[in-house]
């Protein structure tokens, strides 16, 4: 028998942060990478100034931080910021100080322009070079109001001729249309470093198609000795098609610059697993 937790966001589990962490399909993605390219791409005078949107526990954050950038972490969760910010602790202080972090909404936001400045300084910097939303975090904006509004306030915090990059992945619908409510497992059991072990699967129990919405289900299995808890983390995930995010970006001010079907920067195509954006605020 399992005790079930049921969550619709990271704070219903204290320590999530560690639980997220122990998934090594996100360790393995390629995008660190890509958007630590994409901060060098755009910096001035060897640092960029960026804006990460859904920062977590420092997946992309911190690399960037090492790579000499300035980076500014927002996250609607204070679970995964409690893991960031334990995780910064341990950097030297030259990582420590390019970092600020920020428990907000992405809806509605309002920051200073880099780690060195206050929440209330007056708002008279020039602005983030890069605003990067990694690992799907716009499609967690299943309304077009919340999507605009979240898609504003980037370009409000943009530097004119700042960058917008992001990620979501590409819906194939012969694989949506498929029956996924019954459990699958994704990682297998393994330790965590205190002691614990958990295990996680993932299921799909209901398809909105004409909102474009899929509800998941990511389920983690906590074994402390032999008892067993059922932490499930419940949300919808809003995908999107790339001529429907032009047309968002547009009437949020924001200019198509380049799409790619990968973090390679390989062309989209059909069977491209991912959807990358780069936007840009006009000069």
């Amino acid at each position: 028998m399992y005790g079930t937790v049921t969550m619709s966001s990271y704070e219903t589990a204290a320590d999530f942060g560690t639980l997220y962490d122990a998934v090594p399909a996100y360790a393995a993605r390629a995008d660190v990478a890509f958007y630590v390219a994409e901060a060098t791409r755009v910096a001035r005078e060897s640092r960029a100034t960026v804006l990460e949107l859904g920062c977590g526990t420092g997946r992309v954050l911190l690399p960037l931080a090492r790579a000499g950038h300035d980076v500014t972490g927002i996250d609607a969760s204070a679970a995964m910021l409690a893991r960031c910010r334990a995780k910064l602790a341990r950097e030297p202080a030259s990582v420590r100080d390019r970092v600020a972090l920020y428990e907000g909404d992405v809806r509605a936001f309002t920051l200073p322009r880099s780690p060195a400045r206050s929440v209330g300084t007056a708002d008279e910097g020039p602005g983030f070079t890069l605003s990067i939303a990694p690992f799907r975090i716009l499609q967690h904006l299943v309304t077009p109001a919340d999507q605009i509004r979240c898609l504003a306030g980037v370009r409000q915090h943009l530097t004119p001729g700042g960058r917008f990059v992001f990620d979501v992945f590409n819906p194939h619908f012969l694989l949506m249309a498929q029956d996924r409510s019954v459990e699958v497992e994704d990682t297998p059991e393994r330790l965590l470093p205190d002691g614990r072990y958990i295990r996680r699967t993932t299921r799909v129990p209901r398809m909105r198609w004409v909102e474009q919405v899929s509800d998941v289900e990511l389920i983690y299995y906590v074994r402390t000795g032999t008892a067993v808890e059922r932490v499930v983390q419940a949300f919808a995930m809003r995908w999107y098609g790339p001529a429907e995010l032009e047309h968002l970006l547009a009437r949020a001010g924001l200019h198509l610059e380049g799409v790619y079907g990968n973090f390679d920067r390989s062309s989209l195509r059909d069977e491209s697993p991912e959807i990358v954006v780069v936007a840009a605020r006009a000069p």
